[in-house]
């Protein structure tokens, strides 16, 4: 029988979130709807000149606490992948023009969460850390996306 001396401790496990803002545009609009389906889904937001945000987008990292650093990942790891995702892809863009992914897909908020949340882990070191990316809409609109498929 091992004794408590012998257990080999578990490292705790910690979530650490980093915030960015952005101001973009986009217009909802769906390729898989007719003029008066969409002008009836999205309303004002269906305007074909667009309209803008200030985003604020939060994107969390889980894992074990490096017992060696202390550290999930370094921040600046972090802070740089966020730079080139959100800050470099979309910051100040019209989104459905210049962020190929949106030219399949409509730029609501759900989806530009799953496209930060999946470009980030192409540029992570460890994708599997990636936990949760949350994109505040508004301050009463924000939508949570943590990598899940149906």
């Amino acid at each position: 029988m091992d004794s408590p001396s012998c257990k080999q401790k578990s490292l705790p496990i910690a979530y650490l979130t980093r915030k960015e803002q952005i101001s973009c545009s986009h217009c909802l609009h769906s390729p898989f709807l007719n003029e008066h389906e969409n002008a009836t889904i999205y309303g004002k937001c269906n305007n074909p000149w667009g309209h803008g945000h200030n985003y604020t987008v939060e994107v969390t990292v889980r894992g074990p606490i490096d017992p060696k650093t202390g550290m999930i990942l370094n921040l600046t790891d972090l802070k740089d992948v966020m730079q080139k995702v959100v800050i470099k892809k979309m910051d100040h863009k019209n989104i459905d023009k210049q962020v190929d992914y949106f030219k399949a897909k409509t730029s609501t908020t759900e989806n530009i969460a799953v496209y930060i949340f999946e470009e980030l882990k192409k540029y992570m070191s460890n994708p599997k850390l990636l936990y949760e990316v949350k994109v505040h809409e508004t301050d009463k609109n924000v939508m949570y996306f943590r990598g899940e498929y149906e």
